[in-house]
């Protein structure tokens, strides 16, 4: 039996993101996402419902995330794979958990100029190019550019 595990968001960042070092030195980044969607209800009224989702990235993604200056507001393409954690907390004895999306790519959406981002500095040499996508593994990102004139789409 085969099985998948992946998650494409395109969204806001909610809070500034935060990186940490674990005690053998590897980054991480955190932040939440925020996703939102319109729809009519039963009365015909569009109502806006938004989802918060909590994003963390680790080592080299981690510290591209902090090059770049990314913060809250700044829109973004994140895939990644959906995980659950556990733990107690410490004050209360209490089991929590947790779902994160554990971010393998991503892709700044806010244009250059705007809302901080930077004039680029990042060739692909490091994993960053100049279409503002990043990819954890070598695998190339899902950022490929359409031939000009190339929209014979069948919808």
């Amino acid at each position: 039996m085969a099985y998948l595990n992946k998650v494409m968001l395109i969204g806001n960042i909610g809070k500034d993101p935060e990186i940490r070092a674990n005690p053998v030195g590897r980054k991480r980044v955190s932040f939440s996402l925020a996703t939102s969607r319109r729809y009519r209800d039963n009365n015909g009224e569009t109502k806006e419902q938004t989802d918060w989702h909590n994003i963390v990235g680790w080592g080299k993604i981690a510290d591209i995330i902090e090059q770049l200056g990314v913060r809250k507001g700044m829109s973004l393409y994140v895939e990644g794979t959906l995980t659950n954690r556990s733990w107690t907390d410490q004050t209360t004895g209490q089991k929590r958990y947790a779902t994160e999306v554990n971010m393998d790519t991503f892709q700044l959406l806010t244009p250059r100029g705007q809302g901080g981002a930077p004039n680029g500095g990042f060739s692909q040499g490091n994993g960053y190019n100049q279409s503002n996508s990043y990819s954890q593994s070598s695998a190339p990102a899902y950022d490929a550019q359409m031939p000009e004139g190339d929209d014979d789409l069948p919808f």
